[in-house]
C-alpha cells in the first residue's frame, strides 16, 4: 500500500499526475476538488455551501474535508493505496489528516511537490477552460489569482511540515507531462 500527497499550486498538474498514478499502479485518486464538485452536483446543503465557498476562491472547512476523506479511505478500493490531490492545504489539516490516518493504522508514505512557474499557470488555466468548454466554474484567471494567493499564504507553509518529516520531494512541473510522471514515479516507486 502506498499513500501519497501531491502538492502544487492550482494548474500545476496534480490531477493529471494523480490520474496517471491511478491508471499505472492501481492507487485511487482522492481529489477533494472532485469530491466537492460532486457534492455541488447533488445540490445538497453541503454542495451548495461548498459551491459558494469555491466560487469565491476560498477553502472548505477542515472538519468537513477530513470527514469526506475519512469516509472515502474506508471504501474497499482504497485498500491498496490512495493519492490525495488538493489536501491538506494547511498545517492544521495536515495534523488532522495525520491523526485520522493514525487512528486507522495508516500513514502517508510520500509527499510530492509539483513546482511550477506561477506566471505560466494562467495560460494553462485558459487552455484547460477552452478544452473543457468552461465545465469547471473555477477555471478563470481571476479565480486562479485568488487561489494562488491562498496557496502562497496557507498551503505553501505545509511543505516544511512534510520536509521536516523527511517526506517531501520536489519535481519540476514545467517539464512535459511524461517527464513529470517519470519524476514522480521515481520517488513513489523507489
Amino acid at each position: 500500500m502506498r499513500n501519497i500527497i501531491l502538492f502544487g499550486p492550482p494548474g500545476a498538474g496534480k490531477g493529471t499526475q494523480a490520474q496517471r498514478l491511478e491508471e499505472n499502479h492501481g492507487m485511487i485518486q482522492l481529489s477533494t476538488g472532485d469530491m466537492l464538485r460532486a457534492a455541488v452536483g447533488t445540490g445538497s446543503e453541503l454542495g451548495q455551501r461548498a459551491k459558494t465557498i469555491m466560487d469565491a476562491g476560498k477553502l472548505v472547512d477542515d472538519e468537513t474535508m477530513i470527514g469526506i476523506i475519512s469516509e472515502r479511505i474506508d471504501q474497499p478500493d482504497c485498500r491498496d493505496g490512495f493519492i490525495l490531490d488538493g489536501f491538506p492545504r494547511t498545517v492544521a489539516q495536515a495534523e488532522g489528516l495525520d491523526q485520522m490516518l493514525k487512528d486507522k493504522g495508516l500513514h502517508i508514505d510520500h509527499a510530492v511537490e509539483i513546482a511550477v512557474d506561477e506566471e505560466m499557470l494562467a495560460d494553462r488555466i485558459r487552455k484547460r477552460a477552452a478544452e473543457t468548454g468552461g465545465a469547471r466554474a473555477d477555471d478563470t484567471v481571476e479565480t486562479l489569482h485568488k487561489r494562488l494567493e491562498v496557496y502562497r499564504q496557507q498551503t505553501a507553509p505545509v511543505l516544511p511540515y512534510y520536509r521536516d518529516k523527511g517526506m517531501l520531494k520536489t519535481v519540476d512541473g514545467m517539464k512535459d507531462i511524461e517527464e513529470v510522471t517519470a519524476q514522480i514515479e521515481e520517488i513513489v516507486l523507489a
